[in-house]
């Protein structure tokens, strides 16, 4: 299993892409090596990812520097101590709300171990944090990917890189999870980087404003 760990890991990986896809080499050339982005570990990487999902780059940036000017540092003892309005003034939705109170939950019971997950099996790693209500696989993956550095993961489900895929590859419709599965095994075992490229031609093709979900 590839750590992806610095920028040499990202261009290891993309040179290696560019040779086993013509395709990829074609995305590459348009978007150039892709950026690292590696977040801590931990529930304030988690957390960070939670406030995230489904929202552009940058409004879930202004909800993660909200924040963190509120919980500083960022504890699960702190998010637990406070009022549903004290993380909805930082634009936390409903659904996200109780995902953080269930993550705190979890934490405190000790069904939920961030600290093993490193040593875990991908698969095993994103069962395990999948078992708290409201951290789905996207989730789950981006978690691996950026605040762990698996080399081989790929976010099926964004709809971003499915889009991405269509314009790449030319294709007439959006191809689904599945078919972005497919496709995918030709970039075993550096998934991650192309998605990470794939994320940034998105950006290019579809939306400058636009970028890595973390």
């Amino acid at each position: 299993m590839h750590i992806i760990e610095s920028d040499a890991d990202i261009v290891k990986g993309s040179q290696a892409l560019a040779l086993a896809d013509p395709v990829m080499k074609q995305v590459l050339a348009a978007t150039g090596t892709p950026p690292l982005r590696l977040r801590d570990p931990g529930f304030a990487g988690l957390m960070r990812i939670i406030a995230g999902q489904q929202l552009s780059v940058a409004a879930a940036a202004s909800i993660w520097k909200k924040l963190c000017l509120q919980f500083d540092p960022m504890t699960p003892e702190a998010i637990s101590s406070v009022p549903d309005d004290a993380l909805r003034a930082c634009g936390f939705s409903s659904p996200k709300i109780r995902t953080a109170r269930h993550l705190c939950a979890a934490l405190k019971s000790g069904d939920l171990a961030l600290d093993g997950l490193g040593e875990m099996p991908v698969e095993e790693a994103i069962s395990h944090l999948c078992q708290v209500k409201g951290v789905g696989p996207w989730t789950a993956e981006i978690y691996l990917m950026f605040c762990l550095g698996h080399g081989d993961i790929w976010p099926s489900g964004d709809l971003a890189l499915q889009i991405a895929v269509q314009d790449a590859y030319a294709l007439s419709n959006r191809p689904s999870a599945g078919d972005t599965i497919k496709i995918a095994e030709q970039w075993r075992p550096w998934r991650a980087v192309a998605a990470r490229a794939f994320w940034a031609y998105y950006a290019v093709c579809r939306r400058p404003d636009s970028g890595i979900p973390v």
